[in-house]
Order: C-alpha cells, then structure tokens, then sequence
C-alpha cells in the first residue's frame, strides 16, 4: 500500500490512533518557560534545565516555579531539545482526553507498537502489569523515567526475561506532562534507550487544596471505574522560597467477563461465521469438562494413580459419571474409537475475563526550597500500591510434569486413573482391612481384578476457582541538590532509592501429592463435586504465594558551562557522573515441583553499573545548530559500552526547520539472560500439521491448537544488543497557530538476545517424523542447545502415533538483528475565533515500514502490518497504521472534545510462525498461511485480515467558578466493536487486546468534578 495514499485516506475518514496529541514532536520547547531553576531529576542527564539559554519562541504560560525539564538534553537549550522528535502529552490534553493513568496516557502515543503490554493482558508471565515498547523493539528497549530518574523494573519479566517498569504503579495525578523522546538516547541514559525514552514529570508547585472525584461504568453495567485525588501544598517558591505538597490517589476497576461480551469473544466455535469450531468441550469425550468422564484401562501399581494403562483403553466405551448433572446439555459421541455422553461446556463463556479487577492507591509528598540565591534543593517520597485479582480456568485432572520434574510425576502420560479400592491410609488399598469399593470408580464391583479395573479420568476442576491474586508495593525517595557556582558553571547532584515489593498468589492449581492423596483415599468427589469440602479443596488445590523483590539505588551529577559565544548562541558544554546499583530476585513459584502447571520461571542477580557522560551543543550558526554528545557504561559482569550521538538542525527560515540525528546504543543482558541460576520456561500456540492429524483419525483432540513449551537459562557468555539508529525530519510552522513535524526513523538492532531463534524449525524438524525418537532427534539437529523435553502420552486412540511435543529447550543467543523503520506525523492546529472560541485540534500517525527480524541464517521475518512477532506472550501483531486525533472546542467555561483513534488492517500471518523455503530462504507471508481456522483452503482471502479499529471518545466539561469543574465522558461513542481477530491466541478468543480493547469494552460512561481551593 502507498504510504502517501494511505494516511490521505486515513486523514479522510477521520482517524488517527492512540491517545492524545500534545506538543507534537515540534516543540518540546514550547512547554518550557524561564523559570527559575528548581533542583530535580539530574541523576539522569534529562532532567532539569541547567542553563539559562535562549528563550522559547511563543512560551505558553506556565507555574513560575516549574523546573525546566527537557528530555534527552542537559541544556534546556531550544534548538538541543528539538534536535530529536519528542511527543509532549501536557496536562491539558491529558484532562480534555479524560486520561487519568499512565498506561492510558503512555500506550495512546502512537509509536507505541508490538510487544507492549495492556493492563487487558491476563496471561503470561506479566499478567496484571503495563508497558510501553517504543518502535516495536520491546518492553526492555525502552526506558521510562519519572522526572528524569530511573525506578525499579517490575519484579516480574515479560516473557520471562524482558525487563521493564510497570506502568499501573506509577502515581498519575501529581504527573503534570510526559515526554516521549522517540529517539536512541544511551548516548544521555544509557542502557536500554534503544527505542526511546518516556519521561513523567510530576508537578513541582501546589498551593492550597485540588483534587478529583470521578466515577462510571460501562453501558453492559460491568466494569465499574471509580477515582479520587487528593493534593494539598503550601508555599510560594516565588515569594517564599520553599513549596511542600501531599497527594493521594485511589483507583478502583471492576471485572469484564467474556460471558458479558457474547460472540465471537466469549467463544472457539467460530462456525457462525463461516470458520472452524475449535470447541472441543461440546463434541469430544478425551477433552475435559467440569463433569468428569472415565473409561477402564488397567493400573500396573494399585498404589499409584499415575501408573494407568499405556496407550489405547481396554475398551472404547467412555462413561460419564454423573450423566444429570449438565448444566449445558449433552453431547454423545458413537465411532469405532469411542462411544459415549458427555456434558457439553463453552469454557471461555464460563470462566474467562478480558478485564481483571484492579485496584490502585497511592501517596506522594514533595519538598523544594531555596537555600541561598544560587542554591535550590529537593526532595519527594512516594508509596504506591497496585493489585490485581485475575480468573481463569479450572485446572484440568491431566497434566505434564512440572517443568524440570520427572517425567513419572505426569498424570496425563499414560494417564491418571481412579483405582478400584481406596482406604484411609490410601496405601495398599487393595488388601487394606478398611477397604471399599470406590465410588468415583464405576468399573469398581466386587470380585472384578483391581489391576484391570482402574478408571482412567477427563476432568477439570469445576469446584476449585483458578486465578491469581497479585500486588506490588513500590516505594520510591529522591533527593538533589542544583546552584550556579559563578564564572558560567552549574551544577547538580542527584539520587534515587526505589523497591518494587511484589507477591503473586496462585489459585486453582493442582497439589501432585494432595490429588494422589485424595484420589487414594476418596476423599474427592468426582461425581458430585459441589458436594466437597473446602478442606479437601485446598488438600488438592492449596493457594501458593511467591513473593519477589526489586531495587535500584542511583546517584549522579553533572556540571555544565556555556563555554562562550557563538553566532547562534551559546557554546555550552557539560559533563557527568552516575553510579546505579540494581537487584532482582524473582523468586520460582514451583521451586518444589509440587504443582502440575504451575510456573517455574525465575531470575535473580545484582549489578553495578558506573558511567560517565558528556553532551556540547554548539549553534555555530544561527541557522545550524550541532549537538553531540556520549556516555561510556561499564557493568559489575565486566563489560562495557560507549554510546555515541551527533545531531544537527538546520532552520534555513523561521517557519521552517530540518533535523538529523544518528546514535549507538545498546540493552544490557536482563538478569534472567546472563545469569545461570535463573531460568524460564513459556508457552505458545500450535496448529498441527494436516500429516500429524491425518495420523489420529478418530480424535479431534489431536487437531486442534494446543500449547508448546520452551526452557531456556541464563547465559553467562551473552553480550549486550547493539543498536545504531537515524531520524531525519522537519518542522514546519508556517503561522503562530499552527504547525506539523514529519521524521522518518530507522533502527537496526543487532546482536539480538534471543531464546530459540530456531524455535518453528525445531518444531518442523520433530513432525516431519512418525516416531518420537525419530523426531527428537531431528529437533536436536537443529541446532546446539535445543533437546526434547517432555513428550505427551501416546494417542490412546492411535497409539502407534507419533505423540505431540509438549515441551523443548532452546539457548539463549546473540544471533538475530532487528530492523525497524517508519514515519511519524504530528500536527496541531490552535485557532482562537474570538476571545471565549477557541480550537484545538491535534493529530498522531505512525507508519511503521519495518519491523524485520533477521535469523543467523539470514532469513527476514517480516512482521509490519501481520500478527508477527507471535511468540510474544502479548501476542498483539504489529498494526502498520496508528494514530489518533484530537479535536477540542472551547467555548468561554465550556469544552467539548472528540478524539478519535485507529489501528490499521493485520495479516493474520506471522513469519515466526512459517517456516522458510529451504532453497530461496524465503518466508511465504500470503494468506495461504493464515492463522484463522479457515475449514478450507479456499476461504484463506476471505478471513485473511482483521480489518481496520476505529473509535471516538468524547469528554465535555464545564468551569462553573475558579472553584470547581464538571465533566462527563463517553468513551467508544459509537459503540465500535473489536474486529475479529480469528488468528488471535486462543487464550484471548478472536481479540487482540493490544490493539481492540476499547472494542471490547464497549460504550463506557463516567461523570466527575474536578476542584480547588
């Protein structure tokens, strides 16, 4: 598709993404004014403005007692702040928005793109927690900052092994602006800044008493939202010299059911629209169901209910064991492999959620004082705690071992059964002198041979609610020091202490030795499980809590100069210091094996890393403008980096500028990729090959997507990923009211740590073969490091099959490069009409050209506008086309604003899914590879894609006095609903909640007022 036809026809239809606008890459600058210097945020080179340089053209007005904070520079300097593009979100397009959290805010820039995670994300490794990635190049490339310092990364990592800063912890209601520099920036913050940097910048002057009340729901009376603020301060750092606020923040989000949203997101049988059922709980007998279903098989040790009958069972006929208790009816199955009833179940009506309940609170309090006429200091304390209560589905009776454990601990492989006799001891049953025969067990009659008359069992766990409760506490201290020295030098003296406390409570999974227990003993009710005890619930399902922690402990400094004059301005020059200290112990929730599924994923480590900084800026000219500057890192592990950046502005007229920027970066090994006591282990879908399912006839089961899982530890050896990175743009403002920047970006990412970069030939490698043996040793020719793991029991209807993978290792490498290019466009428009009308209408759009992966044997998985990178727990795809615009009418004390926002069509194709051609290296992304479950081949076009987002949400307010403001909002005005995502994780049925989630959400109404005293 033509770019330029493209974002015409998007402008035409009235879209443009994510939320708000802002300053528009243009003018960082314009937010700025000459304000007196406040001592914040300097431990990180971005801070606060350290020279008093040129003025800002047109500054809006601003609180006199603000710091001047400008991301990605030392020097507040207008022609350096806006050498690189920033996206400024103030405060006044987050309030005409009703933006009130910082992954809302964050996550709406449209820059934002594969890998970055929604607070709508219940699974995987980071359910519950938000995060940004900039560019598409992940969470662990891009760095965010409050106030210019650095925090604590959550203790969890995404995907096992991506470092970031949770987002859902991050006070909002203090913050006054964000800053988005969407630039490689290690040559100013070091590690990490590869994508680019988020900067929020909290207020730095309250005096009296604000605050806000807001509450709403959605129109399905579901996912009730209610907020409250609270800020009091006291002191005119103008006349007074000092200011100390307080603030407290509350936060509540309700539940939203996939029951509650009805089809297609509440189900896997997508036959109404012409698709695949893939609802295998209404139609086959192997699948489990909350209504358990056994057939007879034989047991080899009657002391073991894991030592069931290999392979196929003594008979194909399979009972249910309490046909009158089928709340959804029933089904009957009658094939030469299995005959019998069971109940009928829709497991994603019934159990699962897209959004979680969640609660926030928080307090912060802030002090800034004048010690002399050159000597200002600050300090800030904050506490936050964010908790989120997530449901799943119950936990199935069949299961692999845990990851690590012995193979003989699976109770699906050859099969968990119900023995004949059970006793109280639950040992020796069958002799025992308090044996009986076993209710659960219908083949258990007197005088029948207890060694061929176990049950084999298909069940979930129905009675036992599965989910997670999880927390984290995050306490954050800053304090810094900034004068003026004389003779031309400044300087400032910064540091930062911040812990992420964090606990994980897991529900619902299955304890091994208290199932074997209560299998033996009886205590378990199969037949009517409602009738169990909570005790014997928590016998087989015991609640786990894991807790973990992180912390970052950071001081730095720098001292700056304006060197002399130069036809453009002053020379200005300035150097720094920083030393960071950071740990991570994130502790293994199933470090005993003692739970089937229950993950096993830890990291641990602590680092010391020292650097030293440098930045120039120097206007020879009046129309050109050079800045460069560099940063050398070095890391307690014994390596090191410099990170250089050189970039120019050329305003050959006032209304017009051009910029360029080239700079080397890099991301530091996480300490779940270097450090060799930490390890993972992750899952993501596969559909079997049409020869794997010819194989089974007779057993749906084996058709269907299921889960793989991959292991990998932490390598010593790894190195860091370099980057090298180009923005070429202009500024255009052509009247006071208006203006639009345009930049093109390129990234190349090499050295790419990566787990298993050959992870979808492995899996090729092992069904290309008809025995296990055969295919684990295809999938260990792949490559050094990868190995079969577990391998799932054999077909009991086919079991001279080759079995499914269940489980594989893979390394950890620097192998890949990754490329990513795009252009950004940003625009605002300011029309005053009269002196009570005014127009503010601000536009957001990327296009992303690139987001290519390249394998060290050189093949290119393309990912821009598919659901690529797959593997991603996120899973979210890569939409071409974001943006957002924003149109706010301002008509004396009232406002009314309409922001409206758009995600592009996605292929539903993913490179990392398909393999390549083995001769041309070449990956097929046409829609003969879809992953929609078409039922023929002939239907890949037709449900290819997943066809364009649009969505409008509206905000109206209204300043009754200087005292008080009153606003409603509807968000997704129109009620659009999520596209169907066909192709999407089953786990998230047919939706993509990156990209769709105020579709899912639907038409949401809230009221509040904001005050001040």
């Amino acid at each position: 598709m033509n770019f330029r036809n493209s974002a015409l026809s998007t402008l035409r239809h009235g879209v443009s993404t994510v939320a708000l606008l802002t300053a528009v890459a243009a003018p960082a600058y314009a937010q700025d004014m000459a304000a007196p210097q406040v001592a914040d945020t300097a431990a990180e080179p971005a801070a606060q403005d350290p020279q008093a340089a040129a003025e800002p053209a047109a500054p809006e007005p601003a609180d006199q007692s603000a710091p001047i904070v400008v991301t990605g520079t030392l020097f507040r300097n207008s022609n350096a702040s806006s050498i690189s593009p920033v996206t400024v979100l103030s405060s006044e397009t987050l309030l005409r928005a009703n933006i009130t959290t910082a992954q809302d805010a964050i996550r709406s820039v449209s820059a934002d793109s594969a890998g970055s995670i929604s607070t709508g994300f219940r699974n995987g490794f980071s359910a519950g927690g938000a995060a940004v990635s900039l560019r598409g190049l992940g969470v662990s490339s891009t760095v965010v900052l409050i106030d210019g310092l650095r925090s604590a990364n959550f203790p969890l990592n995404d995907d096992g092994h991506n470092a970031y800063v949770d987002l859902n912890s991050i006070p909002f209601s203090i913050v006054d602006r964000i800053e988005v520099l969407k630039d490689g920036a290690s040559s100013t913050y070091g590690a990490d800044a590869i994508g680019g940097v988020v900067n929020l910048i909290s207020k730095k002057n309250v005096q009296g008493i604000e605050g806000s009340v807001q509450g709403g729901t959605t129109e399905h009376g579901d996912g009730a939202r209610y907020r409250a603020t609270l800020t009091a301060g006291f002191g005119d750092y103008q006349e007074k010299g000092f200011n100390f606020y307080v603030n407290g923040e509350y936060t509540y989000d309700g539940y939203i059911t996939n029951n509650s949203r009805g089809y297609p997101f509440n189900t896997l049988d997508l036959s109404p629209s012409g698709l695949l059922d893939r609802n295998r709980n209404d139609d086959n007998l192997t699948t489990p169901n909350p209504q358990a279903v056994v057939t007879r098989v034989t047991q080899s040790d009657l002391n073991n209910p894991l030592a069931g009958q290999v392979g196929a069972p003594l008979t194909n006929q399979y009972q249910l064991l309490n046909p009158n208790a089928c709340p959804y009816g029933t089904f009957t199955v009658n094939t030469a492999a299995a005959q019998g009833t069971g109940c009928k179940h829709n497991i994603p009506d019934e159990y699962s959620i897209i959004q979680p309940k969640q609660q926030r609170y928080s307090t912060t309090a802030r002090l800034t004082a004048r010690l002399s006429d050159n000597l200002e200091m600050f300090a800030s304390g904050s506490y936050s705690h964010s908790e989120v209560s997530i449901m799943g589905t119950p936990s199935g009776i069949r299961q692999t071992q845990p990851f690590g454990g012995s193979a003989a601990l699976a109770s699906s492989s050859p099969g968990i059964v119900l023995p004949m006799y059970i006793c109280a001891s639950g040992q020796n049953c069958a002799t025992a002198a308090d044996r009986r025969l076993n209710p659960n067990n219908p083949y258990a009659v007197a005088g029948a041979d207890p060694s061929r008359s176990a049950a084999r069992i298909f069940y979930l766990f129905g009675d036992i609610p599965a989910g997670s409760f999880r927390y984290v506490d995050v306490f954050r201290t800053t304090a810094g020091i900034s004068g003026d020295l004389g003779s031309g030098f400044k300087f400032r003296l910064n540091g930062v202490y911040a812990r992420d406390n964090f606990a994980v409570t897991q529900r619902g999974f299955i304890n091994i030795q208290g199932l074997l227990n209560a299998i033996n003993t009886g205590s378990y009710n199969f037949v009517n499980p409602e009738q169990n005890t909570a005790a014997v619930r928590n016998q087989i399902s015991p609640e786990r809590t894991t807790p973990s922690y992180s912390t970052v402990a950071t001081i730095g400094g720098s001292l700056l100069k304006s060197v002399m004059s130069l036809p453009g301005g002053d020379l200005n020059v300035g150097a720094g210091f920083q030393i960071r200290r950071e740990t991570l112990m994130n502790r293994n929730q199933n470090a005993d094996l003692s739970y089937y599924a229950l993950n096993t994923s830890s990291a641990q480590g602590r680092q010391t890393v020292t650097a030293g900084f440098f930045e120039i800026d120097a206007p020879f000219l009046k129309t050109v403008d050079l800045n460069v500057s560099g940063r050398y890192d070095h890391y307690s592990q014994g390596y090191s980096h410099f990170s250089p950046k050189v970039g120019v502005k050329f305003n050959p007229l006032e209304e017009v500028a051009f910029r360029a920027t080239y700079s080397q970066g890099f991301r530091a090994p996480t300490f779940a990729e270097y450090n060799p006591a930490s390890s993972y282990s992750g899952f993501s879908s596969y559909t079997p090959i049409p020869s794997f399912v010819a194989a089974h006839p007779g057993n749906p089961a084996y058709s269907g997507t299921y889960n793989i899982g991959s292991g990998a530890t932490g390598n010593p050896d790894i190195l860091p990923e370099n980057s090298q990175s180009i923005t070429i743009g202009t500024m255009l403002r052509p009247t006071r009211w208006f203006n639009v920047t345009v930049d093109y970006y390129n990234i190349k990412k090499s050295n790419l740590i990566v787990s298993g970069p050959l992870r979808a030939d492995a899996i090729k490698a092992y069904y290309g073969q008809t025995t296990a043996a055969a295919g684990c040793a295809a999938l260990a020719a792949v490559g050094p490091g990868y190995a079969c793991n577990v391998i799932d029991a054999p077909d009991p209807v086919n079991p001279n099959a080759l079995p499914r993978l269940l489980v594989f290792n893979v390394p950890y490498v620097n192998a890949n490069y990754q490329v990513s290019s795009g252009i950004d466009m940003q625009a605002t428009a300011n029309i005053r009409f009269s002196d009570n009308v005014r127009l503010v209408s601000r536009v957001d759009v990327t296009r992303v050209l690139r987001l290519d992966l390249v394998t060290p044997a050189g093949v290119v998985q393309k990912y821009a506008g598919t659901l690529g990178p797959y593997e991603l727990s996120s899973g979210g795809g890569t939409p071409r086309i974001r943006g957002n615009w924003q149109n706010a009418l301002e008509v004396g004390k009232f406002s009314l604003t309409a922001t409206t926002y758009y995600v592009g069509r996605i292929k539903q194709v993913a490179a990392d899914e398909i393999s390549p051609d083995p001769i041309t290296k070449q990956i097929d992304l046409s829609c003969s590879h879809t992953l929609a479950p078409i039922a023929s081949a002939a239907d890949a076009e037709k449900f290819c894609y997943i066809r364009p987002f649009i969505y409008v949400d509206l905000n109206a307010g209204v300043k009754v006095n200087d005292q008080f403001r009153f606003f409603v909002n509807v968000q997704n005005l129109t009620n659009a609903r999520a596209p169907l995502a066909s192709g999407a994780y089953t786990s998230n049925p047919n939706y993509l909640s990156s990209w769709h989630y105020a579709g899912l959400v639907g038409r949401n109404f809230s009221a509040g007022a904001n005050f001040s005293f």
